[in-house]
């Protein structure tokens, strides 16, 4: 790939032609459901999901890259890439890209996380040609001029103020920093006003090189389409980018290896003048793939997933210190958060804090009733199918399997392992996560004497 995307050499598309490997990955009723998965040469993926019932089509290409793959100087420069790849190549401005999509009524964004990005247009089924050209070429011709990247850098600048002015948000960036400290999982995925400054267009364009490999990425389609059709749409696309030119590629392994977070009883406060103070009560929780992780959804879902909740009831339904309140799992291939948050009036913090805290000690020694558990689990399952109900959903499901595990589960597959998910498994997970001691990030205008006791919260 050159600072102009990819670059062309001597070997014919159709030596390339003869390696590609389909393979079906689940297999759905009447097709219906059916799960493909095709790699072309030069190692790049593409994965169907075939719902013929709907007359719409999300298509995406996911990038194995993220925040955490940014040295410090280069943090923020995957979200800025990002930005970027929307503002034009050899054969589209960005007013035409903007415009192909806006013509036919689809929609297209994308979005960057610690370990991945994400872009992604959904149309009509019969304009699945004009997004899969769009996208493929926004991914493979970026040209990124150097005014653009000037261009770009204020509307990033502005995106990072917008979130700092958003303390709901804010604290979770908080509290990642507050678990992980300064590397890369504790960096912001926007950057900071200082890195973003900084980055040139050149250091964008060798990120770009590095990361944008066909190897690097999985194109992913759901809805009413056609497997092969969209692997013919895909490999012209992409050959016409000079990217499919080497038959001895094999595309990058999921992320692995062992993250060990030790960070235990660490408080963050950051003051801000805000009516509400914002917090997160967590600790380390489970890689996503640990095993363990059903369980943890199933007491993730009891304890703070929803209305009929431990936290919810607690905090909000008996005593009405705060409108929000939820907890929450993330988890990155070695390493995992659990985490707690709140938002409440400045001199409720260490009441809300108390019983969070009460709550999770208790759950911890404890456990949860069987009662609990089974409610937990069928709102988990009933969640889970619920939230796949759209073309977009399944496109993100498919890509972020291929590229995050290298393999794909059926939705019957996923609502058995939930069903699987007995009260002893969630009470040794509950044991194993709740007990260990939090950590604590807050952001509010609390008081000297406020911000001295919120030691108190995670003795």
């Amino acid at each position: 790939m050159t600072s102009r995307g990819f670059k062309a050499t001597a070997r014919t598309s159709s030596e390339a032609r003869a390696v590609a490997r389909t393979q079906t990955l689940i297999k759905g009723a009447n097709g219906i459901g059916t799960v493909r998965k095709t790699t072309l040469p030069g190692g790049l993926r593409v994965v169907t999901e075939t719902l013929p019932s709907v007359r719409s089509a999300t298509f995406g290409i996911w990038a194995h890259v993220g925040s955490r793959d940014e040295t410090p100087a280069l943090n923020g420069a995957t979200h800025y890439l990002e930005h970027l790849l929307f503002k034009g190549t050899e054969r589209r401005s960005a007013l035409d890209i903007s415009s192909a999509i806006d013509a036919v009524g689809g929609e297209m964004n994308a979005f960057t996380a610690k370990e991945y990005t994400c872009y992604y247009a959904r149309v009509l089924d019969t304009d699945l040609p004009l997004a899969i050209d769009v996208v493929c070429d926004m991914l493979t011709g970026s040209l990124i001029l150097e005014e653009d990247v000037d261009v770009e850098r204020g509307a990033i600048l502005e995106e990072i103020a917008m979130t700092e002015d958003d303390p709901g948000d804010c604290v979770h960036d908080l509290f990642a920093h507050t678990m992980f400290g300064d590397n890369q999982l504790g960096r912001p995925v926007l950057g900071t006003v200082d890195t973003v400054n900084a980055l040139s267009a050149d250091r964008i364009r060798r990120f770009y090189r590095k990361h944008y490999d066909p190897t690097h990425l999985v194109v992913a389609c759901a809805g009413n389409i056609d497997h092969n059709k969209v692997v013919r749409q895909v490999r012209a696309a992409f050959e016409k980018a000079g990217a499919l030119t080497r038959t001895d590629a094999t595309p990058i392994a999921p992320r692995d290896g062992r993250r060990v977070i030790r960070t235990a009883g660490r408080v963050e406060l950051l003051g801000r003048k805000t009516e509400q103070a914002h917090v997160v009560l967590g600790m380390p929780g489970l890689a996503r793939t640990d095993d363990r992780r059903w369980a943890l959804g199933v007491l993730n879902t009891a304890l703070g997933g929803g209305m009929s909740s431990r936290l919810f009831q607690e905090v909000r339904e008996k005593r009405g210190l705060a409108y929000s309140v939820y907890s929450y799992t993330s988890g990155f291939a070695d390493c995992g958060l659990f985490g707690v948050y709140a938002g409440c009036r400045p001199s409720q913090v260490h009441d809300v804090l108390k019983i969070c805290r009460d709550e999770l000690d208790h759950v911890a020694e404890h456990g949860l009733s069987d009662d609990e558990i089974a409610r937990a689990i069928g709102q988990l399952r009933g969640s889970t199918v619920l939230g796949l109900e759209d073309t977009g959903a399944l496109m993100n499901r498919i890509g972020k399997s291929e590229l995050c595990w290298g393999d794909q589960m059926s939705v019957d597959d996923m609502l058995a392992r939930i069903a699987a998910v007995t009260p002893d498994d969630v009470r040794s997970v509950a044991r194993e996560i709740l007990g260990q001691r939090p950590s604590l990030s807050v952001i509010g205008p609390l008081k000297d004497k406020q911000a001295s006791r919120l030691h108190e919260a995670v003795a």
